[in-house]
């Protein structure tokens, strides 16, 4: 068994564990340990579960094997015990690799004498030193495979990562609004407001159409990782026989969805967000699931319900910065009053006085960041 690694935006931890429980990823025994800890979730399995974990999660930003961990405080034992490690499963010599190194609270602090040794390490291992590529963050073009490298207390661990881009790129999302929201963390909205995937669902600030999408997907249960590519494929352990059963599966399983789809609405007045909306929409594949309408929040027609609302309003960060958005927030409120009687509601904001002005009861205790902004959503039901 070998164990992986999880990234969630911190704050989010929860609901990548509710997936990996969901897809039975993360086994009831190992509940009792802490696999949720800041920043990701812990799970074991092998290869399959690998591609399956890839292939199906929503609201993570990478899956890593966790390839060792060990006391390290001198520069000689790093190199010593690094080169142990099962490189040649996911590398091949000549291969280009890209570093990422945090030192904390170590002997070892300077993290490129670390990434200089660990790269030795590798060469130790394959026979040849690898190139050595500084591949940035957001480029998906990059051929180098990313490995992660951890110090905290003198003890070292060396992940490689799986994914390659980010998981939240699905590829549906070429055209954005302004302050465009990850797919993960519209995933993640969904998960976390209870939307149950059958019942009406509306986002009146819809922009980029990105919940909306999202929830298409996830009520037609289309894997968000069906189409793509991934870092894995490039490993000489890769089993691409393995790999088309788990999508054949998953393509069987959105086959054999029961039932009709939901009623997903999403409006917004910018004229430009909605074309681009609608564009996403047709690149995801679900145009025909969501009704796009370019319309104020004042005049939304939500169908008979309840249902659930679930949306990203502007709040005064890099969208409508400098304005005053009271108004916005307490209209929010009293067209939700009188036009969605006992929905559940789910609000993204940055200002918790900004939710106050709905008027509205919500609970705002779930908070992450999106995009550098420290948001909270605020969860409620509107009173019937």
């Amino acid at each position: 068994m070998t164990t992986f690694f999880a990234t969630a935006t911190p704050g989010l931890e929860a609901f990548a564990a509710q997936e990996l429980r969901a897809l039975g990823l993360l086994k009831p025994s190992q509940d009792d340990a802490p696999a949720e800890e800041p920043g990701g979730v812990t799970f074991q399995g092998g290869l399959a579960d690998l591609y399956r974990a890839n292939l199906h999660l929503r609201t993570v930003g990478r899956v890593l094997v966790r390839l060792g961990e060990f006391y390290a405080d001198t520069f000689p034992d790093l190199r010593k015990k690094a080169s142990k490690l099962e490189w040649n499963r996911y590398l091949v010599p000549d291969q280009p690799v890209s570093l990422a190194v945090t030192c904390h609270k170590s002997r070892l602090y300077h993290s490129n004498a670390v990434a200089e040794r660990v790269l030795a390490a590798i060469g130790d291992r394959l026979g040849k030193l690898p190139p050595l590529l500084k591949a940035a963050e957001d480029d998906p073009s990059s051929p180098a495979q990313r490995v992660i490298v951890r110090f905290a207390n003198d003890e070292c661990t060396i992940s490689i990562d799986s994914s390659g881009d980010l998981l939240h790129r699905r590829g549906y999302r070429l055209a954005t609004a302004k302050a465009p929201l990850r797919e993960n963390l519209a995933a993640a909205m969904l998960l976390a407001s209870g939307w149950d995937s059958a019942a009406p669902l509306l986002d009146p600030f819809c922009g980029s159409g990105t919940i909306a999408i999202e929830a298409a997907l996830l009520a037609k249960n289309i894997p968000p990782g069906i189409d793509r590519r991934f870092a894995f494929m490039d490993w000489p352990s890769y089993d691409s026989r393995a790999w088309e059963a788990q999508r054949s599966m998953a393509w069987a399983a959105a086959a054999a969805r029961p039932g009709s789809m939901p009623v997903l609405q999403a409006s917004d007045r910018d004229a430009g967000a909605m074309r681009m909306a609608q564009a996403n929409a047709e690149r995801a594949g679900v145009p025909d699931c969501i009704e796009f309408a370019c319309r104020a929040v004042s005049a939304i027609q939500p169908p008979p319900g309840p249902g659930w609302v679930v949306t990203n309003p502007p709040y005064g960060q890099r969208v409508s910065e400098g304005k005053d958005l009271r108004n916005l927030y307490a209209q929010l409120g009293n067209v939700l009053r009188s036009t969605c009687p006992a929905w559940h509601v789910a609000i993204l904001c940055s200002d918790p006085r900004l939710l106050g002005q709905t008027g509205l009861r919500l609970d705002t205790h779930l908070a992450f960041s999106n995009g550098g902004i420290n948001v909270r959503l605020g969860l409620g039901v509107v009173p019937a």
